[in-house]
Protein backbone atom coordinates (compact mmCIF):
# COMPACT_ATOMS: atom_id res chain seq x y z
CA UNK A 1 0.00 0.00 0.00
CA UNK A 2 2.78 2.37 0.67
CA UNK A 3 3.77 2.27 -2.89
CA UNK A 4 0.64 4.07 -3.96
CA UNK A 5 2.18 7.18 -2.20
CA UNK A 6 5.18 6.98 -4.70
CA UNK A 7 2.87 6.61 -7.75
CA UNK A 8 2.58 10.44 -9.53
CA UNK A 9 -0.26 12.18 -8.73
CA UNK A 10 -0.54 12.67 -12.84
CA UNK A 11 -0.55 9.05 -13.41
CA UNK A 12 -3.16 8.51 -10.71
CA UNK A 13 -5.55 11.00 -12.26
CA UNK A 14 -5.08 8.80 -15.57
CA UNK A 15 -6.90 5.73 -14.16
CA UNK A 16 -10.27 5.84 -16.08
CA UNK A 17 -12.37 2.61 -14.65
CA UNK A 18 -15.74 3.96 -16.02
CA UNK A 19 -16.68 3.20 -19.74
CA UNK A 20 -16.84 6.01 -21.92
CA UNK A 21 -19.80 8.03 -23.15
CA UNK A 22 -18.80 7.87 -26.39
CA UNK A 23 -19.83 10.02 -29.41
CA UNK A 24 -22.71 8.49 -30.78
CA UNK A 25 -26.34 7.70 -30.00
CA UNK A 26 -25.22 4.09 -29.18
CA UNK A 27 -22.63 4.42 -27.00
CA UNK A 28 -24.41 7.13 -24.99
CA UNK A 29 -27.57 4.82 -24.52
CA UNK A 30 -24.88 1.88 -23.48
CA UNK A 31 -23.10 4.23 -21.44
CA UNK A 32 -26.55 5.45 -19.15
CA UNK A 33 -27.68 2.09 -19.41
CA UNK A 34 -24.64 0.86 -17.60
CA UNK A 35 -24.84 3.92 -14.94
CA UNK A 36 -28.47 2.98 -14.52
CA UNK A 37 -27.79 -0.57 -13.77
CA UNK A 38 -24.60 0.71 -11.44
CA UNK A 39 -27.12 2.81 -9.35
CA UNK A 40 -29.36 -0.12 -8.79
CA UNK A 41 -26.93 -2.32 -7.96
CA UNK A 42 -25.27 0.38 -5.37
CA UNK A 43 -28.64 0.79 -3.93
CA UNK A 44 -29.53 -3.15 -3.79
CA UNK A 45 -26.24 -3.41 -1.77
CA UNK A 46 -27.01 -0.16 0.48
CA UNK A 47 -30.40 -1.97 1.38
CA UNK A 48 -28.81 -5.71 1.83
CA UNK A 49 -25.42 -4.93 3.73
CA UNK A 50 -27.50 -2.08 5.36
CA UNK A 51 -30.40 -4.37 6.93
CA UNK A 52 -27.71 -7.24 7.65
CA UNK A 53 -25.39 -5.05 9.33
CA UNK A 54 -28.10 -3.20 11.57
CA UNK A 55 -29.46 -6.68 12.24
CA UNK A 56 -26.00 -8.10 13.66
CA UNK A 57 -25.51 -4.83 15.75
CA UNK A 58 -29.14 -4.64 17.08
CA UNK A 59 -29.99 -8.36 17.37
CA UNK A 60 -26.90 -9.78 18.53
CA UNK A 61 -26.90 -12.64 21.37
CA UNK A 62 -25.34 -10.23 24.03
CA UNK A 63 -28.20 -7.96 24.10
CA UNK A 64 -30.18 -11.05 24.35
CA UNK A 65 -32.05 -11.81 21.61
CA UNK A 66 -33.02 -14.90 20.09
CA UNK A 67 -33.39 -15.80 16.95
CA UNK A 68 -36.82 -15.46 14.84
CA UNK A 69 -38.14 -18.54 12.88
CA UNK A 70 -39.31 -17.65 9.45
CA UNK A 71 -39.27 -20.77 8.35
CA UNK A 72 -42.09 -21.15 5.81
CA UNK A 73 -43.74 -17.36 6.43
CA UNK A 74 -45.71 -16.62 3.53
CA UNK A 75 -45.05 -13.04 3.13
CA UNK A 76 -41.39 -13.65 3.29
CA UNK A 77 -41.06 -15.68 0.60
CA UNK A 78 -43.71 -13.18 -1.58
CA UNK A 79 -41.74 -10.37 -0.63
CA UNK A 80 -37.92 -11.96 -1.87
CA UNK A 81 -39.92 -13.20 -4.87
CA UNK A 82 -41.68 -10.09 -6.21
CA UNK A 83 -39.19 -7.62 -4.97
CA UNK A 84 -36.42 -9.04 -7.29
CA UNK A 85 -38.40 -9.68 -9.82
CA UNK A 86 -39.63 -5.80 -9.80
CA UNK A 87 -36.07 -5.60 -9.76
CA UNK A 88 -35.29 -7.18 -13.11
CA UNK A 89 -38.34 -5.61 -14.71
CA UNK A 90 -36.90 -2.07 -13.51
CA UNK A 91 -33.60 -3.29 -15.78
CA UNK A 92 -35.08 -4.95 -18.49
CA UNK A 93 -37.33 -1.85 -19.82
CA UNK A 94 -34.05 0.59 -20.27
CA UNK A 95 -32.11 -2.65 -21.55
CA UNK A 96 -34.42 -4.22 -23.92
CA UNK A 97 -35.12 -0.40 -25.64
CA UNK A 98 -31.19 0.16 -26.18
CA UNK A 99 -30.44 -3.68 -27.47
CA UNK A 100 -33.44 -3.02 -29.93
CA UNK A 101 -31.56 0.50 -30.72
CA UNK A 102 -28.49 -1.28 -31.13
CA UNK A 103 -29.49 -3.98 -33.64
CA UNK A 104 -31.41 -1.59 -35.17
CA UNK A 105 -29.31 -1.28 -38.77
CA UNK A 106 -31.98 -0.06 -41.02
CA UNK A 107 -32.41 2.57 -43.38
CA UNK A 108 -28.45 3.35 -43.53
CA UNK A 109 -26.78 6.06 -45.57
CA UNK A 110 -23.41 4.32 -46.14
CA UNK A 111 -22.64 0.27 -46.07
CA UNK A 112 -19.13 -0.76 -45.27
CA UNK A 113 -17.98 -4.01 -45.23
CA UNK A 114 -15.28 -5.05 -42.82
CA UNK A 115 -13.53 -7.62 -42.85
CA UNK A 116 -10.55 -9.15 -40.44
CA UNK A 117 -7.78 -10.77 -41.93
CA UNK A 118 -4.12 -11.94 -39.81
CA UNK A 119 -3.49 -9.14 -38.90
CA UNK A 120 -5.00 -5.72 -40.83
CA UNK A 121 -8.51 -4.89 -41.91
CA UNK A 122 -10.22 -4.30 -45.29
CA UNK A 123 -12.68 -2.02 -45.79
CA UNK A 124 -15.17 -2.18 -48.77
CA UNK A 125 -17.59 1.04 -49.12
CA UNK A 126 -20.19 -0.64 -51.14
CA UNK A 127 -21.82 2.00 -52.37
CA UNK A 128 -18.88 3.62 -54.07
CA UNK A 129 -17.17 0.55 -54.76
CA UNK A 130 -13.95 0.88 -53.52
CA UNK A 131 -11.85 -1.08 -50.99
CA UNK A 132 -8.53 -0.50 -48.92
CA UNK A 133 -6.44 -2.33 -46.45
CA UNK A 134 -5.88 -0.70 -42.81
CA UNK A 135 -2.39 -2.25 -41.47
CA UNK A 136 -0.48 -0.65 -38.43
CA UNK A 137 1.60 2.42 -38.77
CA UNK A 138 3.53 2.04 -35.49
CA UNK A 139 7.23 1.82 -36.38
CA UNK A 140 9.57 -1.04 -35.45
CA UNK A 141 11.71 0.86 -34.07
CA UNK A 142 9.14 1.81 -31.39
CA UNK A 143 7.93 -1.98 -31.01
CA UNK A 144 11.12 -3.32 -30.32
CA UNK A 145 12.47 -0.70 -28.02
CA UNK A 146 15.07 1.87 -30.02
CA UNK A 147 12.54 4.58 -30.46
CA UNK A 148 10.73 5.93 -28.08
CA UNK A 149 6.52 4.54 -27.73
CA UNK A 150 4.53 7.32 -29.14
CA UNK A 151 0.99 8.74 -27.52
CA UNK A 152 -0.51 5.97 -29.82
CA UNK A 153 2.02 3.81 -29.78
CA UNK A 154 0.28 0.20 -31.74
CA UNK A 155 -3.13 2.55 -32.35
CA UNK A 156 -1.74 3.70 -35.67
CA UNK A 157 -2.67 2.40 -39.28
CA UNK A 158 -1.30 3.82 -42.71
CA UNK A 159 -5.00 4.64 -43.99
CA UNK A 160 -8.14 5.10 -41.75
CA UNK A 161 -11.83 4.41 -41.90
CA UNK A 162 -13.23 7.02 -42.94
CA UNK A 163 -16.84 7.89 -42.45
CA UNK A 164 -19.35 11.71 -42.70
CA UNK A 165 -20.56 13.20 -39.56
CA UNK A 166 -24.08 13.22 -39.13
CA UNK A 167 -24.82 10.12 -41.30
CA UNK A 168 -25.84 6.73 -40.78
CA UNK A 169 -23.04 4.32 -41.74
CA UNK A 170 -23.68 -0.01 -41.67
CA UNK A 171 -20.91 -1.69 -40.91
CA UNK A 172 -21.62 -5.33 -42.06
CA UNK A 173 -18.28 -7.30 -39.87
CA UNK A 174 -16.80 -10.44 -41.31
CA UNK A 175 -13.39 -12.27 -41.82
CA UNK A 176 -11.04 -14.28 -44.26
CA UNK A 177 -9.18 -16.74 -42.09
CA UNK A 178 -9.96 -16.83 -37.91
CA UNK A 179 -12.45 -14.89 -35.46
CA UNK A 180 -11.56 -11.56 -35.26
CA UNK A 181 -13.14 -8.68 -33.58
CA UNK A 182 -13.68 -5.02 -34.39
CA UNK A 183 -14.27 -2.58 -31.18
CA UNK A 184 -14.54 1.16 -31.31
CA UNK A 185 -15.65 2.48 -27.81
CA UNK A 186 -15.95 5.81 -28.68
CA UNK A 187 -18.68 4.16 -31.17
CA UNK A 188 -20.21 1.92 -29.26
CA UNK A 189 -19.62 -1.09 -31.58
CA UNK A 190 -17.83 -4.53 -30.75
CA UNK A 191 -18.77 -7.35 -33.29
CA UNK A 192 -16.72 -10.53 -33.76
CA UNK A 193 -15.33 -11.13 -37.55
CA UNK A 194 -16.74 -14.51 -37.94
CA UNK A 195 -15.67 -16.34 -41.32
CA UNK A 196 -18.56 -17.13 -43.70
CA UNK A 197 -20.69 -14.89 -41.62
CA UNK A 198 -21.80 -11.13 -41.25
CA UNK A 199 -22.72 -9.31 -38.05
CA UNK A 200 -24.14 -5.79 -38.24
CA UNK A 201 -23.51 -3.50 -36.26
CA UNK A 202 -23.96 0.74 -36.82
CA UNK A 203 -22.67 4.10 -35.88
CA UNK A 204 -24.15 7.78 -36.25
CA UNK A 205 -20.80 10.26 -35.26
CA UNK A 206 -21.70 13.58 -34.21
CA UNK A 207 -18.49 15.30 -33.85
CA UNK A 208 -15.49 15.37 -36.19
CA UNK A 209 -12.60 13.66 -34.65
CA UNK A 210 -10.31 10.20 -34.58
CA UNK A 211 -11.22 7.29 -33.14
CA UNK A 212 -9.41 4.32 -32.07
CA UNK A 213 -9.60 1.07 -31.18
CA UNK A 214 -8.45 -2.39 -31.94
CA UNK A 215 -9.06 -6.49 -32.13
CA UNK A 216 -10.35 -8.00 -29.23
CA UNK A 217 -10.41 -11.40 -30.29
CA UNK A 218 -6.82 -13.39 -29.74
CA UNK A 219 -6.30 -14.34 -33.47
CA UNK A 220 -2.55 -15.50 -33.72
CA UNK A 221 0.68 -14.36 -33.04
CA UNK A 222 0.26 -10.15 -34.50
CA UNK A 223 -3.07 -10.19 -32.68
CA UNK A 224 -1.69 -6.98 -31.16
CA UNK A 225 -1.03 -5.44 -33.95
CA UNK A 226 -4.00 -4.56 -35.79
CA UNK A 227 -5.68 -1.47 -34.36
CA UNK A 228 -9.07 0.15 -36.12
CA UNK A 229 -8.73 3.91 -36.60
CA UNK A 230 -12.15 5.49 -37.92
CA UNK A 231 -11.57 9.43 -39.12
CA UNK A 232 -14.96 11.14 -38.81
CA UNK A 233 -14.92 14.29 -40.66
CA UNK A 234 -17.80 16.38 -42.26
CA UNK A 235 -19.70 15.41 -45.32
CA UNK A 236 -18.14 17.77 -47.90
CA UNK A 237 -14.39 16.39 -46.84
CA UNK A 238 -15.93 12.88 -46.70
CA UNK A 239 -17.24 13.46 -50.31
CA UNK A 240 -13.61 14.57 -51.39
CA UNK A 241 -12.07 11.92 -50.06
CA UNK A 242 -14.30 9.12 -51.49
CA UNK A 243 -14.03 10.67 -55.05
CA UNK A 244 -10.10 10.51 -54.57
CA UNK A 245 -10.33 6.77 -53.61
CA UNK A 246 -12.89 6.15 -56.81
CA UNK A 247 -10.11 7.89 -59.16
CA UNK A 248 -7.52 6.20 -57.15
CA UNK A 249 -9.33 2.90 -57.67
CA UNK A 250 -9.71 3.51 -61.21
CA UNK A 251 -6.00 3.98 -61.85
CA UNK A 252 -5.27 0.78 -60.44
CA UNK A 253 -7.19 -1.16 -62.33
CA UNK A 254 -6.04 0.69 -65.76
CA UNK A 255 -2.25 -0.54 -64.52
CA UNK A 256 -2.83 -3.73 -64.55
CA UNK A 257 -2.22 -3.35 -68.79
CA UNK A 258 0.75 -1.16 -67.94
CA UNK A 259 3.78 -2.15 -69.71
CA UNK A 260 6.08 -2.89 -66.29
CA UNK A 261 9.40 -2.61 -66.11
CA UNK A 262 12.02 -4.79 -63.60
CA UNK A 263 12.58 -1.96 -61.73
CA UNK A 264 9.61 -0.14 -61.28
CA UNK A 265 7.83 -4.05 -60.05
CA UNK A 266 11.32 -3.98 -57.60
CA UNK A 267 10.50 -0.63 -56.31
CA UNK A 268 6.48 -0.99 -55.84
CA UNK A 269 6.91 -5.15 -54.88
CA UNK A 270 9.30 -3.66 -51.65
CA UNK A 271 6.56 -1.50 -50.28
CA UNK A 272 4.10 -4.51 -50.32
CA UNK A 273 6.73 -6.94 -49.14
CA UNK A 274 7.03 -4.47 -46.04
CA UNK A 275 3.45 -4.07 -45.20
CA UNK A 276 2.19 -7.39 -46.26
CA UNK A 277 4.78 -10.41 -45.99
CA UNK A 278 8.02 -9.01 -43.94
CA UNK A 279 5.87 -9.12 -40.34
CA UNK A 280 6.42 -13.25 -41.10
CA UNK A 281 8.87 -13.60 -43.39
CA UNK A 282 11.35 -11.00 -42.11
CA UNK A 283 12.67 -7.64 -43.54
CA UNK A 284 15.56 -9.52 -44.87
CA UNK A 285 13.50 -12.65 -46.17
CA UNK A 286 15.38 -14.91 -43.64
CA UNK A 287 11.55 -15.97 -42.14
CA UNK A 288 11.63 -17.57 -38.82
CA UNK A 289 11.61 -21.40 -39.60
CA UNK A 290 10.14 -23.42 -39.26
CA UNK A 291 6.72 -21.74 -39.42
CA UNK A 292 7.95 -19.18 -41.34
CA UNK A 293 10.06 -20.34 -43.82
CA UNK A 294 12.70 -17.99 -45.41
CA UNK A 295 12.22 -16.66 -48.53
CA UNK A 296 15.94 -15.80 -48.88
CA UNK A 297 17.63 -18.57 -51.57
CA UNK A 298 14.23 -20.34 -51.45
CA UNK A 299 13.84 -22.70 -53.59
CA UNK A 300 9.99 -21.47 -54.09
CA UNK A 301 11.19 -18.04 -54.89
CA UNK A 302 14.13 -18.94 -57.18
CA UNK A 303 12.87 -21.91 -59.22
CA UNK A 304 9.27 -23.18 -60.54
CA UNK A 305 6.90 -19.63 -61.32
CA UNK A 306 3.98 -21.22 -60.91
CA UNK A 307 4.11 -23.00 -57.85
CA UNK A 308 5.15 -19.33 -56.79
CA UNK A 309 2.54 -18.03 -57.55
CA UNK A 310 0.21 -20.41 -56.37
CA UNK A 311 1.46 -19.96 -52.72
CA UNK A 312 1.39 -16.22 -53.06
CA UNK A 313 -2.54 -16.09 -54.51
CA UNK A 314 -4.33 -18.66 -53.03
CA UNK A 315 -1.99 -19.65 -49.67
CA UNK A 316 -1.13 -22.89 -48.44
CA UNK A 317 -3.82 -24.67 -46.81
CA UNK A 318 -2.90 -26.05 -43.11
CA UNK A 319 -0.84 -23.05 -42.26
CA UNK A 320 0.01 -19.86 -41.58
CA UNK A 321 0.78 -18.85 -44.76
CA UNK A 322 -2.69 -16.60 -46.34
CA UNK A 323 -3.88 -16.68 -49.54
CA UNK A 324 -3.64 -12.88 -50.98
CA UNK A 325 -5.18 -13.26 -54.16
CA UNK A 326 -8.04 -11.23 -52.86
CA UNK A 327 -6.20 -9.21 -50.65
CA UNK A 328 -4.23 -7.95 -52.90
CA UNK A 329 -4.39 -6.25 -56.32
CA UNK A 330 -3.13 -7.75 -59.50
CA UNK A 331 -0.31 -4.92 -59.82
CA UNK A 332 0.71 -5.69 -55.89
CA UNK A 333 0.51 -9.51 -56.02
CA UNK A 334 3.19 -9.00 -59.88
CA UNK A 335 5.75 -6.62 -57.84
CA UNK A 336 5.61 -8.39 -54.59
CA UNK A 337 6.27 -11.64 -56.47
CA UNK A 338 8.77 -9.88 -59.04
CA UNK A 339 10.63 -8.23 -55.76
CA UNK A 340 10.64 -11.87 -53.96
CA UNK A 341 12.65 -13.56 -56.81
CA UNK A 342 15.36 -10.61 -57.15
CA UNK A 343 15.74 -9.31 -53.92
CA UNK A 344 18.45 -11.10 -51.31
CA UNK A 345 20.72 -12.28 -53.72
CA UNK A 346 17.98 -14.67 -55.88
CA UNK A 347 18.61 -12.28 -58.67
CA UNK A 348 16.73 -14.35 -60.97
CA UNK A 349 16.27 -11.69 -63.54
CA UNK A 350 12.59 -12.67 -64.07
CA UNK A 351 9.43 -10.41 -63.31
CA UNK A 352 5.60 -10.91 -63.33
CA UNK A 353 3.46 -8.92 -64.92
CA UNK A 354 0.40 -8.15 -63.71
CA UNK A 355 -1.72 -9.48 -67.06
CA UNK A 356 0.12 -12.70 -65.92
CA UNK A 357 -1.57 -12.68 -62.90
CA UNK A 358 -4.78 -11.67 -64.12
CA UNK A 359 -4.67 -14.75 -66.48
CA UNK A 360 -3.50 -16.94 -63.81
CA UNK A 361 -6.30 -16.08 -61.98
CA UNK A 362 -8.86 -16.24 -64.59
CA UNK A 363 -7.33 -19.79 -65.65
CA UNK A 364 -8.42 -21.48 -62.21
Amino acid sequence: MAGLFLVPQSALAAWELNMTPGVTDVSKDIYSLHMIIFWICVAIGVVVFGVMFWSIIAHRKSKGYKPANFHEHTWVEVLWTVIPFGILVAMAVPATGTLLDIYDTKDADIDIQVTGYQWKWQYSYLDKEFSFFSNLATSKEEIYNRLDKNENYLLEVDNPLVIPVDTKVRFMITSKDVIHSWWVPDLGVKKDAIPGFINESWARVEEPGIYRGQCTELCGKDHGFMPVVVKAVPKDEYEEWAAKKVAAAEKERRLTSKDWSLEELMERGEGVYNTACASCHQADGSGAPPAFPALKDSTVATENMDQHLDIVVNGVSGTAMQAFGEQLSEVDLAAVITYERNAWGNDTGEKVTPKQILDYKNAQ
